[in-house]
């Protein structure tokens, strides 16, 4: 093998050589490399594939990018060349990570210490009573995240941490999201980020429901006129209840947040558009996924005119979420890389125990507003 060292800038023959059989190593069993070099920080392995271009594409993806590469083949002069370039990520500004969490803290504080009838203007002392709540809530969010970050990492893919959102809603936060750099390398890839989120997900909020039911029920006395939170609990909910001999008509609000994991687990698995669910389903059907993501915003609009006007009940939820997955089904998929690669049998299997999942957490109306 032979080392061509011209435009090495900075770096010395054995820094060089360390960054070439840092990948050589990897490389090599599916291109028979003759000759080396070394540009401006790209590697370039002239060689001879030893198997087909999308072989070499699933095999390196994950491999390079875990070690801070990408790479692409190309045919130079009659030439095979694997040139593999450093990843230049754009610094995390880890600072606005840190300030959402901070202030989706207070505001999910804020609305703890409300569930349990505190006045913060009369009462400010009373704030620190939502701390179990935001415990709880900011676990199971995070958790869901940390599932797809986690999994991204495994595969080599470039990923954000978690963004935690604060809004004054009745839970103080509009979830969390991470942010995806760069392109998907394969379908198994795909669903296994896509999975993740909304496994990892389902056990917190089964672990935090099962703390929380465990805990004395909240009850205050609510002022004539006060709006109060009626809420349907999934049959997932409901097993819970049972094995623990509770009941869910009234709640500490460490369990009411594992219902709230459970109702972002469903919303989350809808198959359309980018949602986890549109992911998974992407990754298990292929490009036939589209005719299922662009149908979802009609079923979900059919089931809220049902509610509203059959039950004549609260189904407002399922007509926003309609008008916001038609906006997601538009927008399509991105392809994988590789998109010939089906997913195994194990890997099917999973995906339709997560859909599964995601039933046992759908109620038809998850919640209504009542006036005291």
């Amino acid at each position: 093998m032979e080392k061509n060292d011209s435009h090495s800038g900075h770096l010395d023959d054995q820094q060089i050589e360390a960054l070439v059989m840092n990948l050589y190593g990897d490389v090599h069993p599916f291109f028979k490399v003759y000759e080396v070099g070394y540009v401006d920080g790209d590697i370039y392995f002239y060689g001879v594939p030893t198997t087909d271009k999308q072989t070499i594409n699933n095999s390196l993806w994950g491999k390079f990018g875990a070690k801070g590469y990408r790479f692409t083949l190309v045919s130079e002069l009659g030439e095979d060349v694997l040139i593999a370039s450093p990843i230049h990520d754009v610094p995390e500004r880890i600072w606005i990570n840190v300030v959402l969490a901070i202030a989706t803290v207070f505001t999910t504080m804020l609305a703890g210490a409300a569930m349990f009838g505190v006045d913060i203007f009369s009462e400010p002392s009373g704030f620190i009573k939502g701390l179990p709540f935001t415990l709880a809530i900011m676990f199971v969010l995070g958790s869901h995240e940390m599932g797809h970050y986690m999994a991204a990492k495994m595969h080599g893919m470039r990923t954000s941490l978690p963004y935690f959102i604060p809004f004054p809603t009745f839970i103080g936060t509009m979830g969390a999201v991470i942010k995806h750099r760069g392109i998907i390398p394969n379908r198994r890839a795909l669903f296994d980020v896509a999975v993740a989120g909304p496994l990892v997900g389902i056990v917190a909020s089964v672990i935090v429901t099962f703390i929380g039911l465990s805990l004395p029920p909240v009850e205050f006395p609510a002022d004539p006129g006060t709006i109060m939170i009626d809420i349907q609990v999934p049959l997932l909910f409901e097993a819970i209840t049972r094995i623990m001999g509770t009941t869910s008509e009234m709640m500490h609000p460490v369990a009411f947040a594992g219902w709230v994991g459970m109702l972002v687990t469903v919303l989350n698995l809808l198959p359309s558009g980018q949602l986890d669910g549109g992911h998974i389903m992407r990754a298990m059907v292929g490009e036939r996924a589209r005719k299922v993501s662009l149908m979802m915003p009609m079923v979900l609009g059919a089931l809220a005119l049902y509610v509203i006007f059959v039950l004549e009940q609260n189904g407002g939820i399922w007509l926003f979420w309609s008008f916001f997955l038609l906006l997601f089904a538009l927008a399509g998929h991105p392809k994988p890389l590789n998109d010939e690669i089906i997913l195994d049998n194990k890997r099917m299997a999973l995906g339709i125990l997560t859909f599964i999942l995601g039933i046992l957490c759908f109620t038809l109306v998850p919640l209504t507003l009542v006036m005291n």
